[in-house]
């Protein structure tokens, strides 16, 4: 296993990045571990879970869960109620197919679950699609689509449950979803882990960091893998820091790179419940790993310019947000959402889209 560090940081930026917002989640709070994806060119963000009316969990606020759909149809246009999930559900896998948004596992406020469904918009309406569901609940774990395989990778199978796992699994949709069925496969050669980064390159799944629970305490990972189904695992370099939590999939974009914006590095976990609302927020680096290489450059950060209405942090930026998808949409890297401090939601839509050379 490769302990080095095997990184650069960049003075200037090959991936030249221009940010911006699409308009807010309705809801003055926001949403963290929200589902999100698209279904036939409209972007979906569904379901998550707040902290209502500004509370937070040091002075008495109780998490809630919502089973809300949104959907906005093209850039430019406004956020519209689209129906409901089957339950209030958050902190699940979200992927996508030609159909629809595929949302796996996640949590509400009764357990974990393990059902998988896809959520599809097509001509002004919603359905609900159920497909095979997971051999066992899971939450705050991982997962991306490579080419028809959908992987899915750690996670937490209960609320109470001090110790993560290592599950890894694989459902195969080109045999449709009649036939599908979930596959375990053997795990990475590394620690149990929760809210980690998946990624997808070529016929390649990719396991990015995450944090193992030692008795209920984080430990905050550093380490890589690499996943091929004709040559299973193998290690990836050590990433430059934790990137615990950071929206995911990593975005792929179209190139030798994966990408992973922000995350938790771990500096403040420590002093998390002593700084509450004094809490810096999360990592805003933009890390770059070069799957031919097998490097990482740090090519910028996250640098949205606040609005009159926004959470920002003491750099007059939007803060970084993690526990929220990546999604790729027309041209477009949306980050809908997320936490952006302990017990403290967001409402924003980041968007990036590269710069034209």
């Amino acid at each position: 296993m490769k302990e080095s560090c095997d990184y650069k940081s960049a003075e200037t930026t090959a991936l030249s990045l221009h940010w911006d917002t699409l308009p807010e989640v309705p809801d003055s709070t926001g949403f963290a571990g929200s589902f999100a994806g698209t279904s036939h060119g409209a972007l979906i963000v569904a379901g998550g879970s707040n902290f209502p009316n500004g509370g937070t969990p040091w002075n008495g606020g109780k998490k809630t869960w919502y089973d809300h759909v949104f959907v906005m149809e093209k850039p430019g246009g406004t956020w519209r109620l689209a129906g409901k999930l089957p339950r209030p559900l958050g902190y699940g896998v979200s992927v996508c197919d030609n159909e629809g948004l595929i949302c796996i596992g996640g949590s509400n406020a009764d357990g974990h679950y393990g059902d998988v469904f896809r959520v599809v918009w097509e001509a002004g309406r919603m359905r609900i699609d159920t497909l095979p569901a997971l051999p066992v609940p899971l939450a705050n774990t991982c997962g991306a689509k490579v080419q028809d395989r959908i992987y899915v990778a750690g996670g937490l199978r209960q609320p109470a449950d001090d110790t993560a796992v290592n599950d890894f699994y694989m459902l195969d949709l080109s045999v449709g979803d009649s036939l599908a069925h979930w596959q375990q496969l053997p795990s990475w050669p590394g620690e149990a882990r929760m809210l980690s980064v998946a990624g997808a390159a070529g016929s390649n799944f990719y396991l990015f960091s995450g944090t193992a629970l030692h008795a209920g305490k984080r430990g905050y990972l550093r380490d890589a893998y690499r996943y091929n189904p004709d040559s299973g695992w193998s290690h990836c370099a050590a990433l430059p820091a934790a990137v615990v939590a950071a929206p995911s999939p990593a975005w792929h974009p179209g190139n030798n790179q994966l990408v992973i914006f922000g995350g938790d590095d771990g500096k403040d976990a420590a002093r998390a419940a002593e700084l509450r609302e004094r809490h810096p927020g999360f990592s805003n680096k933009v890390l770059v790993y070069d799957t031919e290489a097998d490097s990482w450059e740090v090519q910028g950060e996250i640098a949205v310019q606040r609005n009159a209405d926004a959470i920002t942090n003491p750099n007059g930026s939007i803060w970084a947000p993690v526990t929220t998808t990546l999604v790729d949409w027309n041209g477009m890297v949306v980050l809908p959402g997320g936490e952006v401090r302990p017990g403290t939601r967001t409402p924003h839509v980041i968007t990036a889209t590269k710069h034209s050379h």
